[in-house]
């Protein structure tokens, strides 16, 4: 069996790690690689969107990353227990016309065994910001670990 460490049950300091995989995932824009991280039968609600397995969610990260330019994100872990975390977000992103925006959120994630994701339950609201209101600046890609966290931003 494949493992995707860190696996459940999870500490304090697993869960963090555990959300900043997924932080780094998510900010690579890579919808294959992404997918990787959730079960075969993976279970999403993103918004009014329903995924049912790997494949869905592949196919809708592509669809999100093509709409969603720019995109960077921030998770924060809200809470934990054994095979579950709770995390908040903020990522901003702006679309095909240049329209800013920062979209706020909370995920309730629930792992298998081997530490890949089974359940993801997304809540999102988007804001429209200016351009010059936004606040997540770095290079596309990995957050640097030295940049802020939703927190300390006051988000």
């Amino acid at each position: 069996m494949n493992t995707r460490p860190p696996l459940p049950p999870f500490t304090k300091a697993s869960a963090l790690k555990k959300v900043r995989l997924a932080e780094d995932g998510w900010n690579s824009r890579d919808p294959a690689t992404v997918a990787l991280a959730y079960t075969n039968d993976t279970q999403w609600r993103n918004r009014a969107t329903f995924v049912n397995n790997r494949e869905e969610a592949q196919a809708f990260l592509e669809t999100k990353w093509l709409k969603e330019q720019e995109y960077r994100l921030i998770k924060e872990l809200w809470a934990f227990t054994d095979n579950r975390i709770a995390v908040r977000y903020a990522y901003e992103w702006h679309d095909d016309s240049g329209n800013w925006f920062r979209s706020y959120g909370n995920e309730n994630w629930e792992f298998s065994e081997d530490g890949l994701m089974k359940n993801r339950f997304a809540c999102i609201n988007d804001l429209p910001i200016k351009e010059e209101d936004r606040l997540f600046y770095w290079p596309l890609g990995r957050r640097p670990d030295d940049h802020l966290e939703l927190s300390d931003l006051g988000l």
